[in-house]
């Protein structure tokens, strides 16, 4: 299976963020699964990266040709897009399912990007949402308040993500996909 994560890029994060990336990375791992991610050395994008690589799993990074010279040294194969649209577009395709860690501006792009494209697509594919601290509470929220708009199409949104508050609930999640 190939799981996209979408997360900060951002260096010296807390201990207990890193640790969850960390365990992702391993799961991916063990399980045997394909870490598809941004493909820079930068902040949870390395950590996750790095710890899929260490437990065997096999890393392909999309990166975008602006961020080329930082590509990550555990990328199995390089993908380079035009731009950060081509990247989403490029991680989707190769995806059966998403993860979505602490991150800023760009992740949340990344993870509203991605469920509209599952509802177009009337895809399976589920996104698991690692809801540390409430970080992502607002937009949980804002979500669900879409879906039940009179400018939704589709059901709840939220269907379509599974939000996590632990590293055992993302694994857990994970493994029912």
């Amino acid at each position: 299976m190939n799981i996209a994560v979408y997360c900060s890029s951002r260096d010296g994060l807390p201990q207990h963020i890193e640790d969850i990336a960390v365990a992702l990375g391993q799961w991916l791992g063990k399980n045997g699964h394909t870490l598809v991610y941004g493909g820079v050395h930068a902040g949870l994008m390395h950590t996750v990266a790095q710890a899929a690589h260490d437990s065997g799993a096999r890393v392909v990074g999309v990166v975008p040709e602006c961020f080329k010279h930082r590509l990550d040294k555990v990328v199995d194969e390089p993908i380079y897009t035009h731009d950060l649209n081509d990247r989403k577009a490029e991680m989707y395709s190769r995806s059966d399912h998403f993860v979505v860690l602490p991150g800023g501006i760009g992740t949340i792009d990344e993870w509203v990007a991605t469920l509209s494209q599952i509802t177009v697509d009337q895809s399976p594919r589920r996104i698991v949402v690692m809801n540390l601290d409430g970080m992502y509470d607002h937009t949980v929220k804002q979500l669900e308040a879409s879906s039940k708009s009179l400018f939704a199409r589709v059901g709840n949104m939220l269907d379509i993500s599974i939000i996590t508050t632990t590293s055992q609930q993302m694994i857990e999640a994970l493994e029912t996909l």
